[in-house]
C-alpha cells in the first residue's frame, strides 16, 4: 500500500526519559492522511506514552514531533486544539453535564447555533440520542466513553472547517464498550481516515486493530519492534517475540486473525 503524502504527523528519534527510566527509546512515526494507524505491545512498553507525546500533553526528552511541518512544540493550546484531537484512556466529569452538554464542549468557542449541526451529528452516530439528555455521572463506563468520543469527534469536525484534515489521536477507545459499540467505534474512526484525517489508536485487542487498521506499529520496552500491514505484523513469530505467548494465526481474505484458545 502506498501511503498518501505529505506526513500530517511525523516523529523523529523521539525519546522519553523520567528520572532513570527510558520510556522510549529513538521512535520515529510518518501518519499521514486518510491512514488508520493501530499502535499495540504489551503492558508498560511505552503505548500510552508516545500517544502523549504526539498529542503534546508531554514534551519529548530527545527528538521532534512535527505537525503539519511545523514543531509540536511551537503550537499554543488553543491553536493545537483545531489540528489534533486527543481521545485519553480515562475521563473524568464530576459535575452534573448532561451528554449534550459534554458533546457541545468539542465546539471550543463556537456559538451554540453553529455548532448544533456538529454536536447533533456526533450524537447520532455514537446512538446517544436516548441519553442526550442525561447527566454524564449517571451513565455506565461505556456509555460516558461514547460521549467523550462525540466530543472530540466534534472537536475534529471544527478544526476541519478551519484548516482541513488533522489529527485523531484514540488511546484505549473501546475499553468499557461492549462487542458491538467496539465495531461500532472503529468504523466511525475509519470513516473520519476516509475524510482525509489521520487516525491513530491505541488497541489492546489485535483482531480488533486488524478490523481498524491500514497499519500496525507494535511496541515493545520503548522501541518499534514492527511497523506495517496487518498481515506483515500480526504474525506467531511477532506475538511470541513481543507478548511471549505462542499462537495460530488464521487468515481470511488476505487480513490475519488470532485465535485466542490456541494461546499458551
Amino acid at each position: 500500500m502506498t501511503s498518501p503524502s505529505p506526513a500530517l504527523m511525523e516523529a523523529d528519534a523521539v525519546r522519553m526519559i523520567i528520572r532513570h527510566a527510558t520510556l522510549l527509546d529513538g521512535i520515529s512515526l510518518r501518519l499521514h492522511g486518510g491512514e488508520t494507524v493501530a499502535i499495540v505491545g504489551p503492558n508498560g512498553a511505552g503505548k500510552s506514552t508516545l500517544l502523549r507525546l504526539l498529542s503534546g500533553d508531554l514534551r519529548c526528552s530527545g527528538g521532534e514531533v512535527r505537525l503539519k511541518g511545523r514543531a509540536l512544540a511551537s503550537y499554543s493550546s488553543r491553536e493545537l486544539a483545531t489540528h489534533r484531537v486527543m481521545l485519553s484512556q480515562h475521563v473524568s466529569v464530576g459535575f452534573p453535564f448532561t451528554v449534550e452538554e459534554v458533546v457541545a464542549m468539542g465546539a471550543g468557542n463556537r456559538s451554540r447555533g453553529a455548532a448544533q449541526p456538529l454536536v447533533d451529528a456526533a450524537i447520532a452516530e455514537l446512538a446517544l440520542e436516548p441519553l442526550r439528555h442525561r447527566e454524564l455521572p449517571t451513565l455506565s463506563g461505556g456509555e460516558q466513553q461514547r460521549a467523550h468520543f462525540a466530543r472530540v469527534l466534534v472537536q475534529l469536525a471544527c478544526g476541519e472547517a478551519e484548516h482541513g484534515p488533522g489529527v485523531l489521536l484514540l488511546d484505549e477507545p473501546t475499553s468499557s464498550l461492549d462487542l458491538r459499540y467496539q465495531i461500532n467505534l472503529v468504523e466511525i474512526a475509519k470513516r473520519r481516515a476516509r475524510g482525509g484525517s489521520a487516525v491513530v489508536a491505541v488497541l489492546h485487542d489485535l483482531n480488533l486493530a486488524v478490523r481498524f487498521a491500514d497499519r500496525i506499529v507494535v511496541v515493545r520496552r520503548g522501541t518499534v519492534a514492527a511497523d506495517g500491514s496487518p498481515a506483515d505484523t500480526v504474525t506467531a513469530a511477532m506475538i511470541n517475540d513481543v507478548f511471549e505467548v505462542t499462537a495460530s494465526i488464521g487468515s481470511e481474505n488476505g487480513q490475519p486473525y488470532v485465535l485466542p484458545q490456541t494461546m499458551q
